[in-house]
């Protein structure tokens, strides 16, 4: 299931070399469905092989699918309806009609992120409000821009304001990218569009883990150190914690071990979902310290979770099911997703296997997407930059308490 119609949008999949003229019959072909509405957004992701023609290729698809808001990247391989199709060349292109929504779009760079002084200096930039935005998508390049600091700024700017994408890919050992914005080519920076108006975003952020053992209160902690949890030694804690495992358990987490820090520290219970996975990068028997790759705080709670392709599926499996919930009589108007690029084949073995399962639970749906150097999403009430995660944005009707 590659091309995919629905009432409200398409997707498909180009991999043949670029003509100009059979690509324009292509993209006419793709929007007849949707006409005569005309697509409000289009999500166009191009690998490699197409990089020449990135300019040419957004103008016909402004032009010839009557399309008001083009937005993009490159990267090595692309997703369309329910096929992923890795580093097979060609393109993906969604084309969405978003009833009476309201785009903004902007381009950002890393001399931005420097100079920015506060919220105040991002809504004069983008000329975006918080009051005037109901979520954020955005594609980054890796190499040119300081994404850490630009989503913890963006949190700031929008607070509570969910900001689903990733990080672009391309050529790999000429760390060369391409970001697309109404036919424009930018090789550095953001660009981001938010929605408003009629539709709103929603967002699934699987991060592929699942826990172990209990949740823990961080007790002693020195930078990224761990020194203490629950007041003994944190390395003696996560020993007990794999040895209370059963073996096949234990045998899953040898070797695929790491942290999650709970992000909102007024919950009283916490589920899957509500932690922020990050490494954990060794441990010291002796002085019972764990290194993470994070700086968490004395009082957070932390459980330990295992990563594997095994609980990946299972972690997205319960985070679809949880979306389905949430998203229950509304109609899904489209979906973007981004994975991590160590996802695919190289984690699950077989094809397919994010885009799938979203069609499966949430589908028919016209998808599009890409895998990423980096995928952005919400885990709480803030958005982080992640890895080996799953990053699915939703396009949905404006609630009307919104």
């Amino acid at each position: 299931m590659s091309d995919v119609t629905t009432k409200h949008a398409v997707c498909g999949f180009w991999d043949a070399p670029y003509d100009e003229a059979r690509f324009r019959d292509w993209v006419e072909k793709l929007g007849q469905p949707l006409r005569p509405e005309r697509p409000t957004l289009a999500l166009l992701f191009l690998t490699p092989p197409l990089f020449a023609h990135a300019a040419e290729i957004q103008e016909v698809v402004q032009v010839h699918a009557r399309v008001g808001t083009v937005l993009g990247c490159s990267s090595t391989s692309v997703i369309s309806g329910g096929r992923e199709w890795e580093r097979k060349g060609g393109l993906a292109l969604g084309l969405y009609h978003l009833p009476a929504a309201q785009l903004r779009t902007a381009h950002l760079t890393q001399a931005e992120v420097e100079e920015a002084n506060g919220p105040g200096y991002w809504h004069h930039q983008t000329g975006v409000t918080p009051a005037e935005c109901r979520g954020w998508l955005a594609f980054a390049d890796p190499f040119h821009l300081d994404c850490e600091t630009w989503v913890d700024a963006w949190n700031e700017a929008y607070p509570g304001l969910a900001l689903a994408g990733g990080l672009a890919s391309g050529e790999p050992r000429a760390q060369h990218t391409q970001l697309y914005l109404n036919g424009e080519v930018f090789e550095e920076g953001a660009v981001a569009v938010a929605l408003g108006g009629g539709v709103e975003l929603a967002t699934m952020v699987s991060q592929g883990c699942t826990p172990i053992g209990e949740p823990w209160t961080i007790t002693k902690v020195d930078g990224n150190l761990i020194h203490q949890i629950g007041n003994q030694p944190a390395y003696q804690v996560l020993v007990e914690t794999f040895n209370r495992l059963p073996e096949e358990e234990q045998q899953r987490a040898q070797g695929n071990l790491l942290v999650g820090f709970v992000v909102n520290a007024y919950q009283e219970e916490y589920h899957r979902g509500d932690f922020l996975i990050r490494n954990l990068l060794g441990g010291d028997p002796e002085s019972g310290i764990l290194a993470v790759g994070a700086r968490p705080r004395p009082g957070q709670a932390l459980q330990f979770q295992c990563r594997d392709a095994a609980a990946a599926t299972e972690d997205m499996a319960a985070l679809l099911r949880r979306a389905r919930q949430q998203v229950a009589e509304r109609e899904i108007y489209g979906a973007c997703l981004c994975v991590c690029n160590g996802r695919g084949r190289r984690l699950f073995g077989t094809p397919d296997h994010d885009a799938r399962m979203v069609q499966q639970y949430l589908g028919p749906l016209a998808l599009t997407g890409f895998f990423c150097n980096g995928e952005i999403g919400p885990v709480g009430n803030r958005n982080f930059l992640h890895g080996y995660t799953a990053s699915l944005a939703l396009f949905l009707p404006a609630r009307e308490e919104a």
